[in-house]
């Protein structure tokens, strides 16, 4: 991941689809179109002689995993959206509903 800083602009540039998957969470995490952007928060310190990593909060998260969802499977082959980012999925039979934006995304009707 390349980190290009200018003034007070920060651009993250992801090199392979692993980054690229984990700005776009990243993304959809902070961005809320309909209410308020969240803030990265810096956790600690990172001095690189001793950390390997820099960590930071995001504000107003609660931090959940997809354990805290209830589970809820697809009966059938569909796709599944979210109502806050418009994110699409596309579900096979028996799949588990994938939650984002804090909650289960909904089925979308055929």
């Amino acid at each position: 991941m390349k980190i290009n800083i200018e003034k007070n602009l920060v651009e993250f540039t992801p090199e392979n689809d692993d980054e690229k998957m984990k700005i776009e969470a990243l993304w959809r995490m902070m961005v809320d179109c309909a209410r308020f952007n969240k803030k990265l928060v810096p956790v600690g310190e990172y001095v690189p002689a001793n950390n390997e990593f820099a960590r930071f909060v995001i504000e107003g998260e609660k931090g959940g995993s997809v354990d805290d969802y209830p589970e809820v499977y697809s009966e059938k082959e569909c796709r599944a959206y979210c109502q806050i980012c418009n994110k699409f999925v596309e579900l096979k039979q028996g799949d588990r509903m994938p939650p984002c934006c804090g909650k289960l995304m909904e089925i979308l009707d055929d």
